[in-house]
């Protein structure tokens, strides 16, 4: 009986830990607290120096924990992102995945070197643990201080942080085998990455489509589509790294996959895995907080604090300086990228892999790894959102919050069932813009189903249902919130969205977030475009930028804009003189006036 006790105070201890976890990530929200340094604070409480008291040096369980985290983490993030996003920033991505982690982790070696006193195998070990970033905290952190970073910015640090983490691990493994077992030769250590990214990749690439073929081709039961894509990536990622592949590699070629296929309940698969990998982000953070000894901290801090500033003054800029010199990307952009060299749980997982080998010495590593990563929180983590304003790379973002109900459709992947409840102050209801691409099929009213036909003019307290591309879901939500956010606008809302050329400026800055001058909210577009073009009537495809969108002229009947298009434009650079910013504001007064007299001359 004993033992079943035991068992039993454990589930109910380690349940209690996630709980922990998910309370204090709403204190975290509110003060801007990165959310790794929470968790692992909540593991050195609950630990043996700390007021939990619980003993625990299981090594290998702490492993096995990470690298399902970190394959359902790296899974998802492949599963966002678009291959299109993927193709644009591959070089300058791929670069710093590579490249830069190899760039930071021989400049970070000297100080270790000198602050350790470590022989130079160890210093680069000590390099390599710390040259992984941790961008999921750095999004998350962005996005609790609503904001948004520019697009080329958001997908360099997204792709980065999804394919560098398997370039860390090697570098760690291969450095760890050469303490092991001295000298290991180059070219051999060339041909191990190779062979490992080569069938990492492959695997990933036919798991993915295996993925794909089964969701698409057999009947799940109601509800197991997310559990399968789950149990599927983590499947990939030990498959290949029982094949000596990269694993972590092949899980994110297999989100990759999955997530730019049509698939069923993709809305489903997507809300499973954000859970899924909060969790596992959670007990990953609590058990590695759990495996630090406190009273070993205090003594590794200055050297720990000496490697930090190397690492974030020196070693990573220096790495994103020379990986994205061949690249069109702005100081301000570098720089913000510099000090998004975020450390976090891949450093501190990595710092594992010598204690779980039993490497002489190996809690060295993993006590400088976990006082760096904290440091690196703690300066970096509190502090990124502020350099995003001060660097002019974030724009400002609020969430929209509409209740939206969905519906896998069986028989076809191009559409889906998308239901709101219409609210009084909702732009579809005020406004009167619809999207081209949704199709209003239901409207139920007083506990009766109508046909848009039988129901005629939606009213507050409606329920309507659409169909709509899976992949456009999320841009019906600005026109059912009951106060649409103004936010910059976001590829995902504005891509191929056509208007009719009736509806008035205000209108559709109200619900895009559109800056639109005072005395032209009230200007149809047609007549915009009209004004707009002076030396000649509006033709097909002319384009007139707004802000962060650009409006094309779709269909022009008689001289006169009947659709208009919009699509997501580069924010403009700012004038760099005072002659310059003279000329452009002259430039935009005059064309001002020159619509003003146009309208009184009407």
């Amino acid at each position: 009986m004993a033992s079943i006790d035991s068992v039993s105070i454990t589930i109910l201890f380690g349940a209690v830990l996630v709980l922990a976890g998910i309370m204090s990530s709403l204190v975290a929200l509110r003060f801007g607290a990165p959310l790794l340094l929470v968790f692992l604070v909540v593991g050195l409480l609950a630990g043996e120096s700390g007021i939990g008291g619980v003993k625990f040096d299981d090594v290998r369980t702490a492993y096995t924990v990470g690298c399902v985290a970190l394959g359902l983490i790296l899974f998802d993030g492949g599963l966002r992102t678009k291959f299109a996003t993927f193709r644009n920033v591959l070089g300058p991505a791929g670069l710093l995945a590579t490249v830069g982690v190899l760039i930071s982790a021989t400049l970070t070696a000297p100080m270790a070197l000198w602050m350790l006193g470590t022989t130079w195998t160890e210093s680069l070990l000590v390099g390599a643990v710390m040259a992984s970033t941790d961008a999921a905290a750095v999004f998350f952190l962005l996005h609790a201080k609503g904001l948004r970073l520019r697009p080329r910015v958001s997908a360099t640090l997204e792709v980065e942080s999804g394919i560098n983490d398997p370039f860390a691990i090697f570098l760690t493994i291969v450095l760890v085998e050469i303490l092991f077992s001295g000298h290991k030769p180059w070219n051999e250590i060339a041909s191990l990455l190779i062979e490992k990214a080569v069938l990492g990749g492959l695997i990933g690439w036919l798991g993915g489509h295996a993925m794909v073929l089964v969701l698409n081709k057999l009947e799940l039961p109601q509800g197991m589509h997310a559990p399968f894509v789950a149990a599927g990536a983590l499947v990939t990622f030990g498959l290949a790294e029982a094949m000596h592949g990269s694993g972590f590699l092949a899980v994110y070629i297999a989100g990759l996959v999955v997530g730019n296929r049509e698939t069923r309940a993709h809305s489903t698969i997507v809300t499973f895995l954000d859970a899924a990998t909060w969790l596992a982000q959670i007990a990953m953070f609590v058990l590695l907080g759990l495996l630090a000894w406190p009273e070993r901290l205090p003594q590794r801090l200055l050297p720990a604090l000496m490697v930090a500033l190397m690492l974030m003054l020196i070693a990573r800029p220096a790495a994103v300086m020379l990986c994205l010199a061949p690249f069109r990307f702005s100081m301000r952009e570098k720089l913000f990228i510099s000090w998004v060299g975020l450390r976090g749980a891949v450093s501190v997982f990595l710092a594992a892999v010598p204690m779980l080998v039993g490497l002489p010495g190996a809690h060295f590593y993993f006590d400088v790894a976990f006082v760096v990563v904290m440091l690196s929180l703690a300066i970096q983590g509190w502090t990124i959102a502020d350099a995003a304003r001060f660097l002019r790379i974030g724009m400002p973002r609020t969430d929209v919050d509409a209740r939206r109900t969905e519906l896998d459709l069986p028989g076809t992947l191009k559409q889906e069932l998308v239901g709101y409840a219409v609210v009084a102050d909702s732009p579809y209801l005020r406004r009167g813009v619809k999207p081209s691409w949704a199709k209003l099929t239901l409207v139920v009213r007083d506990d009766r189903v109508h046909t848009p036909e039988e129901a005629a003019e939606i009213r507050a307290g409606d329920h309507v249902y659409f169909l709509a591309p899976p992949d456009r879901v999320q841009a019906l939500d600005r026109f059912f919130a009951e106060r649409p956010p103004q936010a910059a606008a976001d590829a995902n809302l504005v891509e191929d969205f056509f208007v009719p050329g009736e509806i008035t400026l205000g209108a559709l800055g109200e619900i895009y977030g559109l800056p639109i001058p005072p005395e032209d909210a009230q200007t149809p577009l047609a007549d915009y475009f009209a004004l707009y073009f002076i030396k000649h009537a509006p033709r097909p495809n002319d384009v007139i930028p707004l802000g962060p969108v650009k409006l094309v002229a779709h269909t022009v009947t008689n001289e006169r804009v009947m659709t208009v298009g919009l699509q997501l434009a580069e924010p403009e650079r700012p004038p760099r003189s005072f002659l310059e910013k003279v000329f452009v504001r002259g430039r935009r007064g005059a064309r001002r006036a020159w619509a003003w007299l146009r309208r009184r001359g009407r």
